[in-house]
């Protein structure tokens, strides 16, 4: 869109030449550390679920503990929604590299608070101020992923951010789960990891170029780009889309530890086990999702028809292998849900949106986080049971999906105007 303010000159951070063609170790160094740091926030999402029933045994005296011990599992989540689209804008002015160093050494400061706190509400507070990390660090990190590559490798690296970030949730579930046997406390230990990934990502990040944004795009491209208005229409197409998706894409790894403890499993291990086995799936959506090659839009209904049935058996469920199969099915279908929906945000942002934009889409990511276990505790309420509650969600994933599949037959596309790229 059309635009009367030309592009600012480059800030410092930005005088670097273009990253896009690095190649060799440094590259490969560069790559892990956004994935990396891209894991610290699902780090901070799925760590503590499989002790959140020892939790609630632990506080179950104070008021209210049935719905505060699941938001220290979430709170970080509504934090970062909230800061995300502020984080963006800091992060287009200010530059990306040196707010993720920061961000990553209060990661570590704020993720192990609980090991020497003893109030409920502190806790829950220091969880808080975990998300405020977590939105510098996943909107510098993805951000990055959008300076550093264009075109089909950022489709590539953008897919491989999701892979990675589900294969770590499978890790921590597991993590979470056997240091749970030692306490509930134990697995905040794993917090402090962030602070070996500080003083590489200094030392081995470079500052992206503003250029970079224009290195693939013709003669005169550059000043068309320069004055585009921000996509507010575009984004808010898909970032209504990413909230409810995000309230599917954290059903499993928030309530599967509740719906094994309905059906009589009480085991952390066995728990965190589970649910890495479930979580495994996503990493397989993912992967599934980067091989297709195709462009995200289209794929949304039958991805959100994946998930809707993977609900539908959690619902049936009434063992806990039955369960495992349905939370099964249904990660494979959020493994391709992140990166189609991520990847079709960034396909509109150009440089000096990115940021902006990235914080946008992590507000409402994040803000569908947070208040899953939120809508899920109001309709179990209102249904009589957890897996119920699952069986309300997975019918409106199918009703979403029917509605994506109706508006591309009758307007095209969700959304039908050129992007940034295919413009370039």
């Amino acid at each position: 869109m059309p635009g009367s303010v030309p592009l600012s000159p480059p800030a410092v951070d930005d005088v670097a030449p273009s990253p896009v063609a690095v190649s060799g170790p440094a590259h490969l160094l560069r790559v892990t550390l956004l994935m990396a740091g891209s894991c610290l926030p699902i780090l901070g999402a799925v760590l503590i679920a499989p002790v959140l029933p020892k939790m609630q045994d632990h506080f179950e005296s104070v008021p209210g503990a049935k719905a505060l011990v699941p938001l220290a599992l979430t709170v970080p989540a509504l934090a970062l929604a909230l800061l995300a689209p502020f984080a963006g804008v800091i992060v287009d002015r200010l530059g990306r590299k040196r707010l993720l160093i920061v961000a990553t050494v209060l990661y570590a400061v704020f993720g192990t608070a609980p090991l020497y706190l003893d109030s409920l509400g502190a806790i829950i507070a220091g969880r808080a101020l975990v998300g405020v990390a977590e939105a510098a660090i996943m909107t510098c990190c993805t951000t990055l992923i959008g300076d550093y590559y264009t075109g089909p490798q950022r489709v590539k690296y953008l897919a491989l951010q999701t892979m990675c970030a589900s294969a770590s949730a499978t890790v921590f579930f597991a993590i979470g789960g056997a240091a749970g046997s030692a306490g509930w406390k134990a697995p905040f230990w794993v917090y402090a990891v962030s602070l070996v990934l500080a003083p590489l990502m200094a030392s081995a990040l470079p500052n992206p170029a503003t250029r970079a944004a224009t290195d693939d795009a013709p003669a005169g491209t550059a000043t068309v780009r320069a004055r585009r208005a921000f996509p507010w229409r575009q984004m808010a197409g898909i970032c209504a889309l990413t909230f409810f998706g995000a309230m599917v894409f954290y059903t499993v790894p928030v309530e599967m530890a509740y719906l094994l403890d309905e059906l009589g499993v009480e085991n952390t291990g066995v728990i965190g086990l589970a649910t890495a086995v479930a979580s495994a799936a996503t990493v397989a959506g993912a992967i599934t999702f980067a091989r297709l090659k195709r462009s995200p839009d289209p794929m949304l209904p039958a991805v959100l028809a994946v998930c809707a049935v993977g609900f539908g058996v959690m619902f049936l469920a009434d063992t806990a292998p039955l369960l495992v199969v349905g939370a099964v099915v249904n990660c494979v279908g959020t493994g391709m849900l992140l990166p189609a929906l991520l990847t079709s945000a960034m396909s509109r942002l150009a440089f000096e949106d990115r940021g902006r934009g990235t914080g946008l889409w992590m507000a409402a990511f994040f803000g569908g986080e947070f208040v899953c276990p939120l809508v899920l505790l109001a309709v179990e309420s209102a249904v009589g049971s957890l897996a119920g509650a699952v069986g309300v969600l997975g019918l409106a994933a199918a009703l979403v999906a029917a509605g994506l599949m109706v508006a591309r037959r009758h307007v095209g596309a969700v959304d039908p105007r050129p992007l940034p790229e295919q413009l370039a």
